[in-house]
């Protein structure tokens, strides 16, 4: 794939996951990883920023597996404060899978990264998704450990070890 230049996809970075009193609270676990993140952006200021954002209809049929969440243009669905002074492409997304029905491929073909770096929330729900989409696509991937998170600790576990052993992507 094409430049040199890398890119960063941040998955689900938002108030519905990372702030207390939300209903799919991801916990201060993941309230930790946030620093890192901000390390890792501004450790890399050549790299693309895209957030991939769960960005849900008020009806979404994905509410009869988890509560009502994210719902589109509510406060939940933002991404939090200390990330939304990073420039970067948005990609709204309605399921698991960051590629499905969004323009996230598109985006990707125009940067035509060598590496892509995926960071976020739930390691073992959209981290993973996102994660094997790139891989599908030819993607070389990096997944930092330290900026992944998830509310379900053998979840997260099971996924780092899926990221690198099934999918062939790097976690470091």
């Amino acid at each position: 794939m094409g430049t040199a230049k890398d890119a960063i996809v941040i998955v689900d970075m938002l108030n519905g996951f990372l702030m207390p009193g939300f209903p799919l609270y991801c916990g201060d676990g993941a309230r930790s990883i946030i620093p890192n993140i901000v390390s890792l952006i501004t450790s890399r200021p050549d790299a693309e920023r895209v957030f991939v954002c769960d960005s849900h209809a008020r009806d979404d049929p994905e509410f009869k597996m988890f509560p009502p969440h994210c719902v589109e243009g509510t406060e939940q669905a933002q991404v939090i404060p200390e990330l939304e002074g990073f420039a970067g492409h948005i990609v709204r997304k309605r399921t698991f899978d960051a590629f499905f029905e969004t323009d996230l491929s598109d985006i990707l073909d125009a940067i035509g990264p060598r590496r892509v770096y995926v960071v976020g929330v739930c390691t073992d729900i959209c981290v993973l998704y996102a994660v094997a989409g790139l891989r599908v696509r030819g993607f070389e991937v990096i997944v930092p450990k330290n900026c992944v998170a998830s509310s379900d600790k053998d979840g997260h576990d099971w996924a780092l070890r899926h990221f690198a052993d099934v999918l062939g992507a790097k976690v470091e």
